[in-house]
């Protein structure tokens, strides 16, 4: 065994000894130890206990931990810290930058214990009110988390759209060509990211070759009609070649997922593809156009033989922005920034703000007496912002029993109520719909939050029985948000056809902390997209005296609910 297996092993044991709050001098004295050995110029593996206790800066009782691990590969003292360590909160340890005292306190005072809730905490902004940390310490871990996702090869689709559109530009100039095109889950706008593809026109994969490098990626396989590379932070890369006449085949043949396109050849099988844009070849196939968003295998064949494919949302169609934050809880910008932003720069029509509730404590949710002090706020700006409006909103923590945390009387006082689970996420099935289903058979209830708590690619949230869930939301008229951070995209575009289908509102919402965080209302929209959504069916598509009247009416379902 290696010293330094041996090292790395007491390392961990310190920084666990030091994670509960054990003696510092022991602590000291084994991290001392692990530096001492990953030093020694001579194997110990070979030493007797007497000789490992004659090592300068082992002792005895270090000494006998370094035995124990190398006759049985384990330390049990080890073990036993490990057994009362949360898994989440061992693999937050492997994180670049975060100690053990910064790991306790996420864990003991946030509540934090999983990579996934603190990635989410740091987008939140919780961290920065945290003891020992900062703006500038947040920032720093939220990278070295976004580092440690991306060395497992999927991105969010949000964090490689800049990299990836001045790639396509970059191709553009080096092989002077505009026949260069996205495909593949890029240009499905899929919310994870596995590959990005590209396909090429008349150009050959020699001449990639010359330029490769100067695009700053490394080639990592080839054949004639493919070239694979990666960039340095591990994206993969995919150029396919194909002529002219054939692009409009190749484009359809490498966009859509295999079954839509398996399902798509079966239909236009036997005809003459040469020189058919994708527009004819669909045509060709006896179907109206299919978006590439929709090409999922789903059923978007079948509408299309049918003639009713939804008319898709288009960012454009967003008339206000619900559920936000501002310094009244964990936001960065006051109420006042937020709603002026919206107004000035987004051209927007509405703002909702959504500030945590009483019993987020972590985000500093508002109890009753600054509930009604923010109203105050919220009454001084509607005048002095008018037209525009603020509507009083807010989120209010599902509890475990699925009760809101608030009393009707506070409850009533807002214009509209976001129902969000944010604690004690390891239910079953049975449980989570349970609980879910309380919170939406409340009459204060008006928008069900980010159904399943999901964290892309860090945390696959609590399971549902979505369509329980759903058909709830179509008995009690709740509205069920489409969570527009790119981290969640809850609720997911797989279900949003099933809501539509029951007459349920689906709301686009930012869940903003910052006044740039509404611009997340764009991805919302394009996984909105891909669900099949239409302005239609969209609660913030709806204008400011639409909105009102939704709003209005669920006054009404407080009285009959009461």
């Amino acid at each position: 065994m290696e010293n330094k297996i041996i090292a790395r092993t007491l390392r961990f044991l310190s920084s666990l000894l030091e994670l509960h709050n054990e003696n510092p001098f022991k602590v000291r004295s084994v991290a001392n130890a692990a530096f001492k050995i990953d030093k020694l110029p001579y194997p110990i593996d070979t030493k007797s206990l007497t000789e490992l206790e004659q090592i300068e800066g082992l002792g005895k009782s270090i000494a006998a931990k370094v035995d124990e691990f190398v006759k049985t590969n384990s330390i049990e003292e080890l073990t036993e810290l490990l057994n009362k360590t949360p898994e989440g909160i061992i693999e937050m340890m492997q994180i670049k930058g975060i100690g053990p005292k910064k790991i306790l306190t996420i864990w003991k005072d946030l509540g934090i214990d999983t990579v996934g809730e603190l990635y989410y905490a740091c987008n939140e902004n919780r961290l920065i009110e945290a003891k020992g940390f900062g703006l500038k310490t947040q920032e720093e871990i939220k990278k070295n988390i976004e580092f440690s996702i991306a060395s497992n090869g999927r991105f969010l689709y949000a964090k490689i759209e800049l990299l990836a559109e001045e790639l396509l530009i970059s191709l553009k100039k080096e092989l002077k060509t505009e026949d260069i095109h996205f495909t593949g889950q890029y240009r499905r706008k899929c919310e994870i990211i596995d590959e990005l593809d590209f396909l090429i026109i008349g150009v050959n994969n020699e001449l990639l070759f010359e330029k490769i490098s100067l695009l700053g990626l490394e080639k990592t396989d080839s054949s004639t009609y493919k070239v694979q590379c990666k960039t340095e932070s591990g994206l993969k890369i995919g150029f396919s070649f194909c002529t002219k006449e054939d692009f409009g085949k190749e484009l359809i043949l490498k966009t859509g997922n295999d079954i839509h396109v398996e399902n798509l050849l079966n239909l236009i099988e036997g005809h003459n593809l040469k020189n058919k844009s994708e527009e004819q070849i669909y045509e060709l196939a006896g179907l109206e156009f299919i978006v590439p968003e929709l090409r999922e295998g789903t059923n978007e064949i079948e509408l299309a033989i049918s003639k009713k494919l939804p008319k898709l949302i288009q960012y454009t169609d967003l008339k206000g922005s619900l559920h936000n934050h501002s310094t009244w809880s964990d936001g960065i910008h006051t109420l006042e920034e937020m709603a002026l932003y919206c107004k000035n720069e987004l051209k927007l029509e509405y703002f909702g703000i959504c500030d945590h509730s009483k019993s987020a404590f972590y985000a500093n949710g508002l109890n009753e007496l600054r509930v009604v002090a923010q109203h105050r706020e919220i009454d001084e700006l509607n005048k002095k912002l008018a037209p525009f409006r603020i509507f009083k909103g807010i989120e209010s923590d599902i509890l475990y029993d699925g009760s809101l945390d608030y009393s009707d009387e506070v409850l009533s006082s807002f214009d509209f109520v976001v129902a969000s689970v944010h604690s004690i996420l390891n239910m079953n099935e049975e449980k989570a719909t349970e609980r879910l289903l309380k919170a939406i058979e409340n009459p204060f209830t008006t928008i069900l939050g980010h159904p399943t708590g999901r964290l892309l690619l860090s945390r696959s949230g609590y399971p549902i029985d979505h369509k329980k869930v759903i058909d709830a939301c179509a008995a009690n008229n709740v509205i069920i948000e489409i969570n527009a951070n790119p981290l969640r995209l809850d609720l997911d575009w797989r279900w949003h056809q099933y809501a539509i289908s029951k007459g349920v509102l689906l709301s686009i919402n930012p869940d903003a902390h910052r006044v740039e965080g509404n611009l997340d209302m764009k991805y919302g929209t394009l996984i909105a997209r891909k669900g099949g959504l239409s302005k239609l069916n969209c609660l913030n598509a709806m204008n400011l005296e639409q909105i009102r009247k939704i709003f209005e009416q669920q006054k009404t379902k407080h009285k009959l609910g009461k």
